[in-house]
């Protein structure tokens, strides 16, 4: 990360079914100061979700395999815990900012980590 600012939100769950993008996305993040948990599929998201109460941010790429994309998981994430920020980012569609849910951010592939925490810190929900 080229600034100095400390990431103002406490716990990051990335979830990317690309293992290689995954690692990459987790490394940027915990570079930057963040604390940083991962799953690759919508479906893990979700289980780790239910059994954790920390995770302040989800960062989810919108295709996925499994029972539901990143779209759907950021609107059941948005209506069950309205007070985790929520990022999508695809490399493929460019959603218009009301498609995502609550208040979230949409950030293209391929992203920086200053690109990452300003969509982070700016996704909050009203």
């Amino acid at each position: 990360m080229t600034g100095s600012r400390a990431p103002s939100f406490s716990l990051v769950l990335v979830v990317e079914d690309e293992d290689l993008v995954r690692m990459m996305a987790v490394d940027m993040l915990e570079d930057a100061g963040c604390t940083v948990v991962e799953a690759a599929s919508a479906d893990e998201a979700w289980a780790m979700l239910e059994s954790r109460q920390d995770i302040s941010v989800l960062f989810t790429d919108i295709e996925m395999p499994g029972s539901m994309n990143g779209f759907a998981l950021a609107a059941r994430v948005a209506e069950r815990w309205p007070h985790i920020r929520l990022v999508v980012t695809s490399g493929r569609c460019r959603p218009a900012p009301r498609e995502v849910p609550d208040q979230g951010k949409f950030v293209a592939k391929p992203y920086l980590a200053d690109q990452l925490l300003s969509a982070f810190d700016s996704a909050r929900p009203v």
